[in-house]
């Protein structure tokens, strides 16, 4: 009987390592969730984002320094804040706003400038810089997350992505994270460089961000679809929402 039981306490750490089995989200990575302050539009997207696993994939804790990769709308970049508490920073850090061209009709500020101005996410800076020149921000950061984001940087025209992902290796703790979430082109597919699908082979990245000196950790299979079949751009009405999705965890080494 003992060692039944210890070949199946065996097993069940296999599984988990693997991605198989997940642990729980904290009550405090649950309250980040359930923040009152996010918009409406945010919270419906829920269901689908699946945020507070997230949060526990990529450990994220009170007191922590984040930095929200391009943080497109700031679906993740409130979420965050109130993750890391008082006592964290979150650094959302995204490309040059848009400029002026008519002075009547001045374009909307960028959301991650919106968010840092509330007194309700005082923990939250906003970084504009050229992502092309790679990742700086002020202190070293416990994660970096990108959702969405990375099959964009690998195809902007004249982008190291050696070089960036170092950059990125470098803005981390010893020990720190990365975590890279993005929609998932089909096996052995190319990069596509006009970037039709915004989608990216998940062993693309591995490999990309394995050569900067990160260590694969593993991944969550949380947001996976396998009645996508790749072959779609992700804002099709059919599969918008609802897209294969990888989430990768590359740690630095200590």
């Amino acid at each position: 009987m003992t060692s039944k039981l210890m070949l199946g306490a065996v097993l069940a750490a296999a599984t988990l390592a693997a991605g198989g089995a997940y642990a729980k989200p904290d009550a405090n990575q649950m309250a980040a969730v359930a923040d009152k302050g996010r918009p409406e539009a945010d919270s419906k997207r829920d269901a689908d984002r699946k945020p507070a696993e997230m949060l526990e994939f990529a450990g994220i804790k009170p007191g922590q320094t984040v930095v929200d990769l391009i943080p497109g709308g700031g679906y993740f970049t409130r979420i965050f804040s109130k993750a890391v508490g008082p006592k964290g920073t979150v650094y959302a850090v995204g490309g040059p706003p848009r400029p002026t061209t008519d002075p009547a009709k001045p374009p909307p500020a960028p959301a991650q400038d919106t968010i840092a101005a509330d007194p309700a996410y005082a923990n939250v800076k906003s970084i504009h810089l050229p992502l092309a020149a790679g990742l700086v921000i002020p202190a070293k950061a416990d994660v970096i997350w990108t959702a969405q984001n990375y099959h964009d940087v690998n195809n902007i025209k004249g982008v190291d992505m050696l070089a960036f992902d170092k950059s990125v290796y470098a803005a981390l703790k010893p020990g720190g994270l990365f975590i890279v979430l993005d929609h998932a082109a089909g096996v052995g597919a190319a990069p596509d460089p006009e970037d039709k699908l915004h989608r990216i082979e998940p062993s693309i990245v591995k490999n990309q961000v394995i050569a900067a000196g990160f260590k694969y950790e593993g991944e969550s299979k949380v947001l996976a679809n396998p009645a996508d079949d790749h072959t779609k751009m992700v804002f099709d009405p059919a599969i918008r929402g609802h897209t294969d999705q990888f989430i990768y965890k590359f740690r630095k080494a200590k």
